[in-house]
């Protein structure tokens, strides 16, 4: 049956049986929006619209709540105590020592039953461990101090990640964030696989050392975390790093091993790839994914 006897037994149009949405791009409007929601993060559609309308992009309200709620970028009602904001924009993969630290706790317990914490600082690109902190409380005051210690030791970041947890979300981390100038970027809540570098160190300490040992003391735990840590920096070989230790993989990455020459990717002079492709084969044993 032709479209014109179907459209007349049915009575319907054929105008509208033939019609196309056809939908402009907007992909520069929603960039810009997007870039001006990270800034005025407490401004809702409305003042954007106003914000858009001086720099020339003409569209209706409706049509910009759409795009508004599309994007997600609907304000969220504040409640309880201020906590420290991170920001919106999603996280490039770090490209040097020192662009992005990682930070997350752990818990366990000691022989005689009485809980700690373990403070986990880990260097997204080279996967060194910074520091492993344990006591029975760990502040954001503290988290603050034991940040300041690292930075003594090896430079200041360019940003650093962790969840939403209570310390970390403290007004004492937002008061140093401000202070020291280092960015501060929150994980989406209940999304840990946004923070995969230090949730893979945390699998290895659990698997390596904290299931396999009996802490007697929180002088025992210290010692023990201290050991460890000098191990998997300067020892241990990682597989996302092409078996190379941390320490070793951060020395080729140092920028003067690069301007002389030393600095080789794994299997010749190529640049490194942005991430390090097995050295097995496919009919080989499997091998653990980055970050490992």
């Amino acid at each position: 049956m032709s479209q014109r006897r179907a459209c007349q037994a049915l009575e319907v149009d054929r105008s509208s049986v033939r019609y196309r949405h056809r939908r402009p791009d907007d992909a520069a409007i929603r960039a810009r929006l997007r870039e001006i929601a990270a800034i005025r993060r407490r401004f809702s559609y409305r003042r954007l619209h106003v914000l858009l309308r001086r720099e020339g992009h003409l569209l209706n309200h409706k049509k910009l709540r759409r795009l508004y709620a599309e994007e997600r970028l609907q304000v969220r009602r504040r409640g309880g105590r201020k906590r420290a904001l991170g920001t919106r924009a999603p996280l490039t993969l770090p490209e040097g020592p020192n662009q992005r630290w990682s930070l997350d706790f752990l818990h366990d317990q000691l022989s005689d039953g009485r809980r700690f914490r373990i403070l986990a600082v880990v260097d997204d690109f080279t996967r060194e461990c910074l520091a492993l902190v344990a006591d029975t409380s760990l502040s954001g005051v503290r988290v603050g101090r034991e940040l300041d210690a690292i930075i003594a030791k090896r430079g200041k970041p360019a940003v650093c990640v962790s969840d939403n947890g209570t310390e970390l979300t403290s007004m004492a981390i937002l008061r140093w964030s401000q202070e020291s100038g280092v960015e501060w970027h929150y994980i989406a809540p209940g999304k840990p696989q946004q923070n995969a570098f230090i949730e893979s160190f945390n699998g290895r300490l659990r698997d390596e050392l904290l299931n396999e040992t009996l802490f007697g003391s929180l002088a025992h735990a210290r010692a023990a975390l201290a050991t460890w840590r000098l191990d998997y920096n300067d020892v241990r070989p990682h597989s996302s790093l092409g078996n190379l230790t941390p320490a070793e993989y951060a020395n080729r990455s140092n920028p003067a091993s690069q301007r002389d020459g030393s600095l080789r990717a794994i299997g010749g002079y190529a640049p490194r790839p942005v991430a390090t492709s097995s050295l097995q084969g496919s009919n080989g044993a499997p091998a653990l994914l980055p970050p490992g």
